[in-house]
């Protein structure tokens, strides 16, 4: 049972977020909106009217699509040297924005869906390995390891910084350092 005109009305809702997330995994404009398209066809059949489950429903697939697309062919990633304005949280200037997605895009996909969807989206550890068809320790390890990774990133290095930016990176660094010991204990 759909209903056409309510499902529209949930993509037009809900579209801009369902990219941002496929733009965060993948890293791409294009890419992100093929991911949510073919979310969106696999899931449309089921759509019900009950929006909350159903973008969890479509968040799945294109968590599953992606890991999918991932494993059947490696397409040798390079960061763009333009990041895409996502137009996340305000309190972030938009340089250190770029900074962060550009970090990001250096990542290993399946460590970039980790923290995508541990930081970005806030999902528990036990979600994100059952989203990604991983185990908790395996989600735990490439949370780890991404924010290692993060933390060492030329894209947020101590020395980069333009002026007026130093306080607002010295606080990025502190909240990608944060959960590291916290994580390991989870």
């Amino acid at each position: 049972m759909n209903d056409e005109g309510g499902f529209e009305a949930f993509v037009r809702r809900r579209g801009r977020d369902l990219w941002r997330s496929a733009w965060l995994l993948t890293g791409d404009g294009g890419r992100a909106e093929d991911l949510v398209q073919t979310a969106l066809a696999k899931t449309y059949p089921r759509y019900d009217g009950n929006d909350r489950s159903f973008e969890a429903y479509v968040r799945t697939t294109i968590y599953r699509t992606f890991v999918s697309w991932w494993r059947r062919r490696w397409t040798g990633e390079v960061p763009s040297e333009h990041a895409a304005d996502v137009g996340t949280a305000g309190e972030v200037d938009g340089g250190l924005r770029i900074d962060v997605l550009r970090a990001l895009a250096e990542l290993p996909r399946t460590q970039r869906a980790v923290l995508v969807l541990r930081y970005f989206e806030d999902r528990p550890i036990a979600e994100v390995a059952e989203l990604l068809g991983l185990a908790q320790g395996t989600v735990k390890a490439y949370s780890h390891r991404a924010l290692e990774q993060l933390r060492g990133s030329v894209h947020l290095s101590p020395g980069l910084e333009a002026p007026g930016r130093e306080s607002s990176l010295a606080s990025a660094r502190a909240s990608v350092s944060a959960p590291a010991t916290e994580e390991l204990k989870s």
